[in-house]
């Protein structure tokens, strides 16, 4: 009888004790407990959390093909995926990382144009705290800066000026 091989699976890691029963594996693992995916629809001005886009599985990416050439999909409906991430400062929780990558999707024939790369370099760039809006659409900075302050305003009151000027050209 054919002994199965022992599958390797991810080591999930807490982030109240990182360490704990560890004994230094995993030190220095970013956490996507505070990540969130905002999708914004840019034609229709509205903003949803899907954490489905996590791992590409968000109810706009099912069924989709996307492909790298933005080319291929010429009546792509516009979105932008930003990742927002959360942290707690003296002053209380507040959002640390902001940024936004653009994408299309073409529903009649089932595909999309994105940068898969440019995707996981912003979610990792929302980790490490920063921002990156300037490249949207005025109308779609003003939509998230709505969506983020009505989501929780004290996350939004505690939020630096960067992301606040970034969105509302304040």
């Amino acid at each position: 009888m054919e002994e199965k091989k022992k599958k390797l699976g991810f080591n999930i890691i807490k982030p109240e004790d990182p360490m704990k029963g560890h004994k230094g594996y995993g030190a220095g693992v970013l956490s996507l407990d505070n990540i969130s995916p905002v999708i914004i629809d840019i034609e229709a001005g509205e903003a949803e959390i899907d954490v489905g886009a996590m791992h590409a599985r968000s109810a706009l990416e099912k069924g989709i093909k996307f492909l790298p050439n933005q080319e291929e999909v010429p009546n792509g409906k516009p979105y932008w995926l930003v990742w927002v991430t959360i942290d707690r400062a003296e002053t209380g929780p507040y959002y640390a990382g902001v940024t936004a990558c653009y994408m299309t999707v073409d529903r009649s024939i089932r595909r999309g144009y994105k940068s898969l790369p440019e995707h996981v370099n912003r979610m990792d760039k929302s980790l490490k705290r920063h921002i990156i809006v300037d490249h949207m659409d005025e109308k779609s900075k003003r939509v998230l800066a709505e969506f983020l302050r009505s989501h929780n305003e004290e996350l939004w009151n505690n939020s630096a000026e960067e992301l606040k000027k970034g969105l509302l050209a304040e």
